[in-house]
């Protein structure tokens, strides 16, 4: 059976989010959950950044040996 086969994974509905959210709503306070939220989507966007300019392994050799 496959991980993502199993019942229990991503099978989050609406309510659960809503639990989820006031969990995090009484964990971290009204107050730091923007600045969380911010610090979230600067990681998911530098991480889509890198990945989008990773080169591919054999364009790095063909440079340092044009160069040389």
């Amino acid at each position: 059976m496959s991980i993502l086969a199993h019942p229990l994974v991503l099978n989050i509905r609406g309510p659960d989010l809503i639990i989820v959210a006031l969990v995090f709503l009484l964990f971290f306070g009204g107050k730091k959950l923007p600045d969380l939220a911010r610090g979230l989507g600067e990681g998911i966007k530098n991480f889509k950044n890198s990945v989008k300019n990773d080169q591919e392994p054999g364009q790095e050799d063909k440079k340092t040996q044009a160069g040389d």
